[in-house]
Parts: structure tokens; C-alpha cells; sequence
């Protein structure tokens, strides 16, 4: 099947964020694995505009052509993110909304590995099948795994590495899994 590429997206949009620091984790994995990784930046999320359909009828704003077409080019994607409110992050969920419009089906056939790292208790475990459930509507696969990282204000090492052995062997799992199925 080819070189697994896979598209990296932080729900984060904050600098530093934990989620942004999982997510590298994770990316360094795939690629240690012989993925080809395009990571968007967390920002540039930010800088979509609302979805809005008029908007849309007028023709698709240059960012948002971008990352479809970033997105076209990724048979999988490494989603790490928040939970806010207990939900998705409205940054992630207005580009997944931008992603998912046709004519084309981006998602279609695509396998997804969810991680989410947050400062309290639930290590995301609240948001993720609400991203879970959109993800499966617009077409993806989601791995079954998943990693929660629950009090992430203590998880990482200055370098950005998780202090616990067991949580990063979670976060390779997951990326080995998805590399599996990226290469059939």
C-alpha cells in the first residue's frame, strides 16, 4: 500500500499546549515507524473562519483549500485534543466541519487514532466519543484504542517526554496500530 501519510491535528490551539506535546510524541513514533507525518499547526486552526455556508457558496477560503488538500493527500490521521465543556474544542470541530463539506468525501476510508491529555481527571474520556461519533459520520475509522491522559500539568519531563513509561508505551501502541492498518 505504500508509505503510510498521515495528517497530525491539535484540538489545542494554545502554545504549549499538553495536547501539542502529545501529539509530537506521537508523530515522532510514526515516523520512527516510516510514516510520512504533516503536522498542522495548532494555530493555523484558529485562523479558519467560522463555517458558514454562504461563505462556502462563494468559494472555499484559501486556508481552508489548504488543509483540504493536506487532507487529501493523508490516507490517516493522529487527532490529540482537549475537552472542553466535556466536547469537542470548537477550533477542531469548525475545521472538521470545513474538512467534511463536498463534493469530495475527505474523510471517507480514512483510519483515525484519538489521544487527549487534559489538566483534570477524565483525561479527555468525555470528549472523545463525542469526536469518535463525528468522525465515524463523515466516513473515518477510529481505532478502538485510544489514549487519555488525565492531570497532564504533571505527566511531562521538561524535554516534553511523559514521565510515566506505561503512558508513552500507550501513545506508540496507538500509533503502531494505525501505522498497521495505514499499510494494510
Amino acid at each position: 500500500m505504500g508509505t503510510p501519510h498521515i495528517l497530525a491535528l491539535c484540538g489545542s490551539l494554545r502554545t504549549g499546549a499538553f495536547n501539542k506535546k502529545l501529539l509530537d510524541l506521537a508523530v515522532a513514533a510514526a515516523r520512527a515507524q516510516g510514516a510520512e507525518v504533516d503536522v498542522v499547526e495548532p494555530k493555523s486552526l484558529g485562523q479558519l473562519p467560522f463555517y458558514d455556508g454562504d461563505v462556502e457558496a462563494q468559494g472555499l477560503p484559501a486556508p481552508v483549500k489548504e488543509l483540504r488538500d493536506r487532507l487529501a493527500r493523508a490516507n490517516g490521521l493522529l487527532i490529540a485534543s482537549p475537552e472542553y465543556n466535556s466536547s469537542i474544542p470548537g477550533g477542531l470541530k469548525n475545521a472538521i466541519d470545513w474538512l467534511s463539506r463536498p463534493p469530495e468525501r475527505l474523510f471517507q476510508e480514512k483510519w483515525a487514532g484519538l489521544m487527549g491529555a487534559t489538566p483534570g481527571i477524565f483525561g479527555t474520556a468525555r470528549m472523545q466519543p463525542h469526536l469518535r461519533q463525528v468522525l465515524s459520520a463523515i466516513g473515518a475509522h477510529v481505532l478502538p484504542g485510544q489514549v487519555h491522559l488525565p492531570q497532564s500539568m504533571a505527566a511531562f519531563n521538561p524535554d516534553g517526554s511523559l514521565k510515566e513509561e506505561a503512558r508513552h508505551k500507550e501513545v506508540v501502541a496507538l500509533v503502531t496500530a494505525l501505522v498497521s492498518k495505514l499499510k494494510g
